[in-house]
């Protein structure tokens, strides 16, 4: 099997590691070929550092675009998609093009490095092997979560979503015989759960979910950028300048990925952590009608996310939440915040950011729920409101509220004019209950009065909406 060449120079240029690859002026040399590059001492170290230099970049334009798409997030300025926010979801739209492209460009990679280079490289090691089966099942968990089908391999014929999670699943499985670690086996197992959460598959998504948690507690695994290499965190770009802009009730969570140090600083983004297993159990009691069970499940939650670290001392004062934007949003703690025009006000949401503060933010995970909210809650759809905003708290720009949410992506133009089978997926799934005309993002503010009604409680409209095929997956 050859190598394609986009690939094969995507990983060959993402990494200067192997230095036998480099002339004597270190510059890459243009005219290594793949059996030069197979011959070479070390060759899988340098593919691995090439598929993760294209997975981090990868998960950040994820996240960048996911977010906007989604309540969490709106685009506040003239860079990024511009149409995500309606949303309008176009197969013929770049955007979805590129978030396909890069689904199978993470897929083959892994595929090439496990299937050509390990057999080239007898010094492949079995934390190389992980590292590759993590990427190849994670690009079947994106194309599971976000897309309606995708194909699995290149040429092949678009498969369902369904399809697309079943086989991250067995990936994800796969890659456990080379996991070494505790956190490494409590990260596979919560992206397994995750799988199976989406599935709607309760006993499977329990199951990971409790074995996740029996190897860890606490586990995190990120995504790393390097900035001082052109390895950079899309994200950081759009939140930590004035570009995106949070709904205000998720204020004090933005931004969760910033710069203290220097221009090259690039905050990791999380992919998986010991808040899921967490969220999963609970949602799965509620579904058996256990309400103490659940209370009792999100408030050891709770509790986890009152040990993540918090950044203090960011200098955020630049962001104005309105500077050359399209509105203005609240910068004071002044302001109080209703979900809806039927929630109550809250206050703590909005932070002082004008000269002279600094603001603190929690950069793993944080949430405006307190126990008392918890404890309050007299029945399943009350507490489910309440699990599902701690779900976008915690998840907060990490690229996962729009999955929650019901939204998935049509295959694009190109698939459609190549593959048959794809002439059915190219009309986005966007459920009747989501609001149109970028109404998620929408919101009134009283400057006198230093109140934000937002138009509408999403989490609200999960809830009331559990029952559909869209979301809230293990009540339908």
């Amino acid at each position: 099997m050859k190598i394609t060449k986009y690939i094969f120079m995507l990983a060959l240029a993402a990494s200067v590691s192997s230095c036998e690859l480099l002339q004597p002026d270190s510059i890459v040399n243009p005219n290594v070929d793949e059996d030069t590059f197979l011959q070479t001492p070390n060759a899988m170290t340098t593919w691995v550092n090439g598929a993760n230099r294209s997975f981090a970049t990868i998960i950040g334009s994820y996240v960048e675009l996911t977010e906007i798409l989604s309540d969490n997030y709106f685009n506040n300025y003239s860079q990024s998609s511009k149409v995500f926010d309606f949303p309008t979801l176009l197969y013929t739209d770049v955007d979805v093009t590129n978030l396909q492209r890069y689904v199978g460009t993470l897929r083959e990679t892994a595929n090439q490095g496990l299937n050509v280079v390990a057999e080239a490289d007898e010094n492949t090691t079995d934390a190389q092997r992980f590292n590759l089966y993590y990427i190849k099942g994670y690009s079947y968990l994106l194309a599971g979560e976000y897309f309606l089908a995708l194909p699995v391999e290149t040429g092949g014929e678009v498969k369902s979503w369904e399809d697309n999670l079943d086989l991250a699943i067995s990936t994800f499985v796969e890659s456990l015989q080379y996991a070494s670690s505790v956190e490494d086996k409590a990260f596979i197992n919560t992206l397994i759960a995750r799988a199976y959460y989406r599935l709607g598959d309760k006993t499977n998504a329990v199951k990971y979910a409790n074995a996740a948690l029996a190897l860890s507690t606490d586990f995190i695994e990120q995504v790393v950028f390097d900035g001082e290499n052109s390895v950079t965190n899309s994200m950081q770009g759009y939140i930590y300048g004035t570009n995106f802009q949070p709904l205000p009730r998720l204020d004090f969570l933005d931004p969760k990925y910033f710069q203290k140090t220097s221009s090259y600083e690039q905050r990791p983004i999380c992919i998986a952590k010991a808040e899921e297993p967490y969220l999963i159990l609970a949602e799965a009691s509620l579904a058996d009608n256990d309400l103490t069970t659940a209370k009792s499940t999100l408030k050891t939650l709770l509790s986890l996310v009152k040990e993540r670290p918090v950044e203090t001392g960011i200098n955020d004062q630049l962001e104005g939440r309105y500077n050359g934007g399209y509105k203005t949003y609240p910068n004071s703690s002044e302001y109080t915040v209703a979900a809806s025009a039927t929630d109550a006000f809250r206050s703590n949401l909005v932070l002082d950011r004008l000269s002279p503060n600094l603001i603190s933010i929690p950069y793993i995970s944080g949430t405006s729920v307190t126990e008392e909210m918890i404890t309050s809650t007299a029945s399943v759809d009350e507490l489910l409101e309440v699990l599902y905003l701690m779900r976008q708290e915690i998840f907060m720009a990490e690229g996962r509220r729009a999955a929650d949410l019901g939204l998935r992506l049509p295959v694009c133009e190109t698939e459609a004019a190549n593959t048959p089978s794809a002439s059915g997926y190219t009309t986005a799934q966007i459920p009747s209950f989501i609001p149109l005309n970028q109404d998620m993002d929408a919101f009134d503010m009283d400057t006198d009065a230093k109140t934000v009604t937002i138009k509408y409680n999403m989490n609200k409209v999960i809830v009331s909406n559990k029952s559909s095929e869209y979301v809230v997956p293990f009540f339908n």
